[in-house]
């Protein structure tokens, strides 16, 4: 059961992984529109803001480049969705896969009858001396 499981969140990753190689130019930011004269709404503008690096940066945007701006963002969104997704599919497959292996130790010592309770811990002799009250 929980080898088909791992498949599927397999097959949903790659589906992910083959929409993000058929991802076009990008780019992070808000594309919004300002005015030279805001109470008059005159000398109408476009600006590009968005933060790399931890900077933050701010652009002026000509009006035959405003799609084109405005297509590159979108893409990158579309790219913050994908990868969110990916991430949190690769999360819950781990946690799954953890789960199946200690479900097939605990399986496992209980087909031995080990307890489980020393398994991988060898006893340790004390030896007859001890270093703290051994003195010439």
């Amino acid at each position: 059961m929980q080898a088909k499981s791992l498949k599927i969140f397999d097959r949903q990753i790659q589906t992910i992984q083959a929409q993000l190689a058929q991802l076009g130019p990008m780019r992070p930011g808000t594309l919004t529109r300002q005015y030279r004269r805001p109470e008059r709404r005159q000398g109408a503008y476009y600006q590009l803001s968005y933060t790399y690096q931890m900077k933050s940066h701010t652009e002026y945007v000509p009006r035959d480049q405003v799609a084109a701006v405005g297509q590159e963002i979108a893409v990158y969104r579309r790219y913050k969705q994908l990868t969110a997704r990916w991430i949190d599919l690769a999360l819950q497959r781990s946690r799954l896969r953890r789960q199946s292996t200690r479900a097939a130790a605990a399986q496992s010592r209980s087909q031995k009858g080990d307890s489980g309770s020393n398994v991988g811990h060898p006893k340790v002799k004390k030896s007859r001396k001890s270093s703290l009250h051994s003195r010439p």
